[in-house]
C-alpha cells in the first residue's frame, strides 16, 4: 500500500522525505569531497616542501663538499687547522666558525674531522681562555646530520652558547671523524670520540684570534655525553699538554651493554642499530652480524645509518608496530658483542 492510500495522511510527506534524503546524501557527497580534496592539497603541499628541503639540502651539501676533503697528505701534527671559514650564523656575543682540522683514528692514523668554534667578542685574559668542549649526541651519520653541515648548525648549542660567550669562554664542537668527512665514523667508540674531543681543543689553541688557553671542559650530551666521560677518563694520555678541570654529561650513553639490552627491540633499535653495525666491526672484526642482526636489519642498516635521526626513528617505529626487529635478539647475549659494549 502507497503513502496517498493511507486515509488523512497527506501525500506531500514522502516526498518530502525523499527530497531531505537526497539533498542529505549530495551535502555529504560535496563535504567528502571537500574533505578528500583537502587532503589531497595538504599531501601535495607537504610532498613539495619535503621535495624543497631535500633539494636545498642537496644544494647545501654539494656547496660545503669541498671544504670537507682532506688534504693529500694529512697533516700529522694532531689539531692542525687545516681551513677555517665563517659558518655564517649570528651568536650573541661572539663569532663562529666552520673548521676542518686534524684528529686521530684508534689504529694511531690521523684523519680530519669538521667541527665548529665560537669566539667571545670580550677581550681574552693573559693566561689564555677557557675551552669548552662540546660533544653531540646521536643524530645520524648522514652528511647533512652532522652539526658544522646542518642547516640549523645551532640546534644543539643555541640555548647555552650566549651564554659561554659572555662569559668569554671559547667553545669548540666536534663533528667526529667519517661525520661529514671520509669515513668510517666510528659510533660509540670510546677511542676514537676521546681523540676528536682532545684534538678539538688543540685546533682552537691553534687559532691565534681565540687565545684559547690549554684549561679545558668536556662536555657532552647522549652520545656526546660517552665522549665527554671517556674523554675524561683518557685526557691526560692522549694530550698531556692540556688541563681538563671539569666533565659534565647530559643523559650519556655511559653504559652501552645496559642500553642495548633493555632496547634492542624497541624502535630505538632500528635507530642506534645500524650506526653500531656500520661502526664497530671497523674497530671489532671478530663481530659477527649474522645471528645477531636480521637479514632485514642488514639489508637496511647502511641506507638507515645515513638518516638523520628523525627519519630513522619514525620508520623504527613503523617496523616495531609491524613486528619487524632489528636484532635477532639481544646482542649482549653474544660474547663478542658485550665485551666491545664494556
Amino acid at each position: 500500500m502507497t503513502s496517498s492510500a493511507l486515509p488523512g495522511m497527506d501525500p506531500s510527506w514522502a516526498t518530502s522525505a525523499r527530497e531531505a534524503t537526497v539533498s542529505t546524501m549530495r551535502a555529504v557527497k560535496w563535504l567528502l569531497l571537500i574533505v578528500a580534496l583537502l587532503v589531497v592539497t595538504v599531501a601535495a603541499v607537504a610532498f613539495g616542501l619535503i621535495e624543497h628541503r631535500k633539494s636545498t639540502t642537496t644544494a647545501q651539501q654539494d656547496a660545503l663538499a669541498a671544504f670537507y676533503q682532506p688534504p693529500s697528505p694529512i697533516p700529522r701534527e694532531l689539531g692542525t687547522v687545516v681551513r677555517m671559514e665563517p659558518l655564517g650564523v649570528t651568536v650573541p656575543g661572539g663569532t663562529g666558525f666552520r673548521m676542518l682540522y686534524v684528529s686521530q683514528r684508534p689504529d694511531g692514523e690521523p684523519a680530519v674531522s669538521g667541527g665548529m668554534l665560537f669566539i667571545p667578542s670580550t677581550p681574552a685574559p693573559p693566561e689564555g681562555r677557557p675551552v669548552v668542549a662540546w660533544a653531540h649526541g646521536t643524530l645520524g651519520m648522514g652528511d647533512a646530520c652532522t652539526p658544522s653541515r646542518s642547516t640549523n648548525p645551532l640546534q644543539d648549542t643555541d640555548n647555552w652558547l650566549g651564554e659561554m660567550m659572555d662569559l668569554g669562554w671559547v667553545v669548540v664542537s666536534t663533528d667526529y671523524v667519517g661525520m661529514g668527512t671520509p669515513g668510517p665514523n666510528l659510533y660509540l667508540v670510546a677511542q676514537a670520540e676521546a681523540r676528536d674531543v682532545v684534538n678539538s681543543v688543540r685546533a682552537a689553541r691553534n687559532v691565534p684570534e681565540a687565545h684559547a688557553g690549554k684549561r679545558f671542559i668536556a662536555w657532552g650530551h647522549s652520545q656526546g655525553g660517552h665522549s665527554s666521560l671517556w674523554t675524561g677518563h683518557l685526557a691526560r694520555t692522549l694530550a698531556p699538554e692540556l688541563e681538563l678541570i671539569a666533565v659534565a654529561a647530559a643523559a650519556p650513553a655511559a653504559e652501552l651493554n645496559r642500553i642495548i639490552g633493555a632496547q634492542w627491540k624497541t624502535p630505538v633499535g632500528w635507530v642506534i642499530g645500524p650506526e653500531v653495525e656500520q661502526s664497530w666491526p671497523v674497530v671489532y672484526p671478530q663481530l659477527q652480524l649474522e645471528g645477531v642482526i636480521t637479514a632485514r636489519g642488514l639489508a637496511n642498516s647502511e641506507r638507515l645509518a645515513n638518516e638523520c635521526i628523525v627519519v630513522a626513528g619514525i620508520e623504527g617505529l613503523a617496523r616495531t608496530d609491524l613486528g619487524q626487529d632489528y636484532f635477532v635478539a639481544d646482542p649482549v647475549t653474544n660474547a663478542a658483542w658485550a665485551a666491545a659494549g664494556r
